[in-house]
């Protein structure tokens, strides 16, 4: 039977065109994050199941790429249940092993500790436009930081590696306070045993609209009057730093002390700063699927993408369940293979790349001649130019053509024959 040579369903080879686009990219947020003082780490892509399926990852729990127990810890024959057959799994985010990390490293590292991480991931996910079983993220966090600094030099970092990266494409940043989510509900009375499951219902405001939320809360057994007072509380909600203190003066003492004032500050002080253009917006209705986080939420919207392209939040209780003792904690994740599908839509050109110049040789030269071609194709590489040297096929045409794909612009042929070239 022969060798399949698709790859597995929902993962993908990256031709070259779309390589020097990922490069690109990841130089970008590499040298950014670095010039606001992050440190790159890494950690293994195999983490405990204990650790992955702790019921902090949402739904994301159930995508996780489960991994046999080997050699004569698997018994097939004596397993009674799942856990008798699986100890590890491939990591479906890389916050979780982040938080491993410092609990197991903490004494080594400064307080507060930036910490800047690059890696696959797998979640054994629907395969859709920008969305795979196998994907990059790039994540930074701030660990050790109970202040809102720690959200503000996020969102400036994120939006100025965003602003560098796609400076054609305009894009927003929305942001909320999971205490804030907690504060409506509570106000407008729903009781704390209900309100997992109305934050499910709202974070599918996008898809099914306000009169789809209505519905599946009153389906979900909410009272009618206190559905109506909820939806009611966003339609009135604004969108800048004095409509969060508002809404903060409304919701009294319903809303943890400080939480409106708190958010204001980052917004006004990020609007300040940033020297990237960008809209900042409160959205009350913004949830983020994790249960992770505590405090403060932000997810980016694109120009030219369906979804959000990077998103992140405060989660001051991860740490602690590794260590007994909680740990402030914020970090911002861009979605790097959806920026990716944004600029190969637009055409993949990378700017600022070394230019691309390509020596065709006829088959059969001699040695003394290919010498002097290679000899000029490393003076010319010393200039910064980027030169391929490589036979000349029969249809030429062809293979400028494929060659140009890859970015070469310029073309030199070096024929046997003098009366050629």
């Amino acid at each position: 039977m022969a060798l399949k040579k698709k790859p597995v369903t929902g993962m993908k080879d990256i031709l070259p065109a779309e390589m020097q686009v990922r490069d690109f990219v990841m130089n970008q947020i590499r040298e950014t994050y670095r010039g606001f003082g992050f440190s790159q780490i890494d950690t293994p892509c195999v983490e405990h199941i204990e650790n992955l399926t702790s019921k902090q990852g949402g739904d994301n729990e159930k995508l996780i790429f489960k991994i046999l127990k080997r050699g004569e810890k698997l018994n097939l024959a004596e397993a009674e249940t799942e856990n008798d057959l699986v100890d590890g799994g491939l990591r479906y985010d890389l916050t979780l092993p982040l938080s491993r990390y410092y609990a197991n490293n903490a004494a080594q590292l400064p307080s507060p500790f930036k910490a800047l991480q690059m890696g696959s991931v797998w979640r054994a996910d629907r395969p859709q436009k920008g969305r795979f079983r196998q994907f990059v993220q790039c994540d930074i966090d701030i660990l050790g930081d109970p202040t809102n600094l720690a959200e503000i030099e996020l969102i400036l970092a994120t939006t100025t590696a965003l602003g560098r990266i796609c400076p054609d494409n305009s894009f927003t940043v929305r942001i909320n306070d999971r205490r804030i989510l907690k504060g409506m509900a509570l106000y407008c009375g729903f009781a704390e045993e209900q309100l997992d499951s109305v934050f499910i219902t709202l974070d599918k405001m996008d898809k099914i609209g306000r009169d789809g939320v209505r519905t599946e809360l009153l389906e979900n057994g909410c009272g009618a009057e206190q559905t109506d007072r909820y939806l009611a509380l966003f339609d009135q909600a604004g969108t800048d730093a004095d409509a969060v203190r508002k809404l903060g003066e409304q919701l009294g003492a319903s809303l943890e002390p400080g939480t409106a004032e708190n958010l204001s500050q980052i917004m006004e002080t990020v609007s300040g700063a940033s020297e990237t253009k960008f809209a900042l917006q409160f959205d009350p209705t913004l949830v983020r699927g994790m249960s992770y986080y505590t405090g403060t939420i932000f997810e980016v919207s694109m120009e030219g993408f369906g979804g959000s392209v990077a998103g992140g939040g405060r989660y001051d209780k991860m740490i602690g369940k590794f260590t007994g003792t909680d740990t402030p904690a914020c970090g911002f994740s861009i979605g790097f293979e959806r920026i990716v599908t944004i600029l190969m839509d637009q055409g993949g050109q990378v700017p600022g790349t070394a230019q691309k110049k390509a020596y065709l040789v006829e088959k059969g030269m001699d040695n003394s001649r290919m010498r002097q071609i290679l000899k000029q194709a490393m003076e010319e590489r010393k200039t910064g130019v980027c030169v391929l040297v490589s036979q000349m096929n029969k249809n030429k045409k062809f293979q400028k053509e494929q060659l140009g794909k890859e970015g070469y612009t310029e073309f030199v042929e070096f024929y046997k024959e003098a009366l050629k070239g």
